[in-house]
């Protein structure tokens, strides 16, 4: 089972870690009586989106012998009007950077990632509209 804790910080700022000692700080905006001092909590989503299906499209591209050199994915999303305000659409942005990537071999990596291998992503409810693209650079 994996655990995390939060403690409050003053306002509206809270500081979490997990078992291993990893920290993440977490606040609301001025706006909303914070100090913008963290990531809000939303936000986080796509942080661990992020980090998900990254992890799981390096590994597997290295598995797929592809020479991969830099990666940089953007995650972007929009919030609907109503309470609870949750993401209705999130857009993932891959830029591989590498010598002779295969097309195929990065668009099988993303497939598997978003459809089988991401548990972020299995999270989402289904009628939130994920959507992504891909851009290979050659280094």
């Amino acid at each position: 089972m994996d655990t995390v804790r939060a403690k409050w910080n003053g306002r509206r700022r809270f500081v979490a870690w997990d078992e291993a000692g990893h920290g993440v700080v977490m606040d609301a905006s001025a706006e909303h009586r914070g100090d913008g001092s963290g990531a809000r909590p939303l936000e986080l989503l796509l942080y661990s989106l992020a980090g998900c299906t990254g992890i799981d499209i390096v590994s597997i591209l290295e598995k797929q012998r592809q020479d991969v050199s830099d990666f940089e994915l953007v995650v972007s999303a929009e919030q609907r009007e109503e309470r609870p305000r949750r993401y209705e659409r999130v857009h993932i942005e891959y830029v591989i950077t590498g010598r002779d990537l295969k097309p195929s071999a990065v668009e099988r990596a993303i497939s598997l990632s978003e459809e089988k291998y991401c548990s972020v992503s299995a999270m989402f409810d289904p009628d939130i509209e994920v959507t992504s693209e891909y851009r290979i650079v050659e280094a």
